[in-house]
């Protein structure tokens, strides 16, 4: 790479050290948080360890893999976590009250972010080292994170040569940053499980749904994976998701996705975030049969509903005899977030062949039904039972598209465990008129 001499001169103006470069960072601030693999952790320690001078800072950000210390008890004082999605290294935090939930569709967090709904003071983001053009890429998470570089007062780029070169709209000229920060460290890698004999029976059945010429849009756990396996007789495939992980490479090695059936984007899976391994990371890397998109694209209702036979693969944590979905909390604890759910299951309703399709096991790890009579006191309603079309477990799929509730309710008994379908019988005759 070859750089001019003026813009290596500009360049060497931006970089500093990480606690130099959070000296920006002002009380009261709203900060937004790079996320997925793409975390900033070199820049976030170096927020954290300001904690002392800083008060009443506000953090938010989707999903993130890395270490969320501001989220500790003693930094109550300094920092506010506000999160649109909720993972592991922030959900205690969320349940003990010291960080909060923003419920909303992730189709509309750009429009948010960018019309001044929730005005960005600081962003903090990873990216690639610039090209020879001075671009830098944002590599594995564009997303959400676009959106937060082009309204954010001040943009502070970690400069991470572990990060892949991502195609689509995720390049950002280095004259946007405010400050850069050598900050080279390996990506946080998802290793997936090999799926059960439970979650492989469900992704066979979830197979049998999806005809060829297809566009997929599958998330990441050992149900989508298991799925992904049983396609290798489908041709002609496609990708349109927010984001994939390493299950789809297999298919487009072995020449099963191609996305030669889209209307749009022919020849290029669409995400707008990638999680998962090494493998994944060297995959997407300056790769022209990928590109990475804002998510207020990638999720535009509009533009799913224009790919023909679009399928949506979504989960549950539960799911009522009416059909309505939970997939947010667990009650009243909230658990993850809504996501992309709605905005793929209402595209893929309209799309011309398209299937809506959530996929659970029939029992929690604990035993319990995730077929319910009533969802729990307090959870939320995800997906409305008007949107819900096909749900499938173990024990087969279940159609509730065009269906009365008494119909439903039988249709996803039948599906159910059979430990708990006398149970979910009975409630039927309570609840409901068969």
């Amino acid at each position: 790479m070859i750089l001019e001499t003026t813009m290596i001169t500009s360049l060497k103006k931006l970089y500093t050290s990480a606690a130099s470069a959070v000296r920006t960072i002002k009380s009261g601030d709203r900060v937004y948080i790079h996320g997925m693999g793409a975390f900033p952790q070199i820049l976030v320690d170096a927020m954290v360890a300001r904690a002392s001078e800083l008060r009443a800072v506000e953090i938010v950000h989707l999903h993130t893999e890395g270490d969320a210390s501001y989220t500790k008890p003693e930094y109550y004082d300094s920092f506010r976590l506000n999160n649109f999605f909720i993972g592991a290294n922030v959900r205690q935090a969320v349940d003990q009250g010291r960080a909060d939930y923003i419920p909303i569709f992730l189709s509309e967090i750009p429009a948010l972010l960018r019309k001044g709904g929730m005005p960005l003071d600081v962003a903090l983001v990873s990216v690639t080292p610039p090209d020879e053009h001075g671009y830098c890429s944002l590599g594995v998470s564009v997303d959400i994170t676009v959106a937060a570089v082009q309204s954010a007062k001040i943009v502070i780029a970690q400069v991470n040569e572990f990060m892949p070169r991502t195609r689509g709209e995720g390049n950002i000229h280095f004259s946007k940053f405010t400050h850069m920060v050598e900050g080279s460290m390996p990506l946080p890698q998802h290793i997936a499980e090999a799926p059960t004999e439970v979650e492989t029976l469900i992704g066979q059945e979830v197979a049998s749904l999806i005809e060829d010429g297809s566009t997929l849009q599958t998330g990441i756990g050992a149900i989508p994976n298991a799925a992904l396996a049983a396609l290798t007789g489908h041709r002609r495939l496609g990708v349109h998701t927010e984001m994939f992980s390493d299950g789809v490479i297999d298919l487009v090695e072995q020449g099963v996705i191609t996305n030669e059936c889209k209307p749009f984007q022919k020849g290029r899976c669409v995400a707008g975030f990638v999680s998962g391994t090494q493998r994944l990371y060297d995959f997407v890397n300056d790769n022209p049969g990928v590109e990475m998109m804002d998510i207020g694209y990638v999720n535009d209702t509009s533009v799913i509903r224009r790919l023909p036979k679009m399928i949506a693969l979504n989960s549950a944590v539960e799911i009522d005899l009416t059909g309505q979905v939970c997939a947010d909390s667990i009650g009243r604890r909230i658990y993850s977030g809504v996501g992309g759910q709605m905005d793929f299951v209402r595209g893929a309703s309209l799309s011309e062949g398209g299937k809506p399709i959530f996929a659970i096991p029939s029992v929690t790890r604990k035993g319990e039904s995730r077929i319910v009579a009533m969802l729990k006191p307090g959870a939320g309603v995800v997906t409305t039972r008007a949107h819900v079309h096909y749900v499938v477990t173990e024990f087969g799929i279940a159609d509730l598209y065009g269906k009365n509730l008494g119909q439903r309710a039988k249709e996803l008994i039948a599906i159910a465990h059979p430990d708990h379908r006398e149970t979910l019988e009975k409630s039927l005759y309570t609840h409901f008129r068969a």
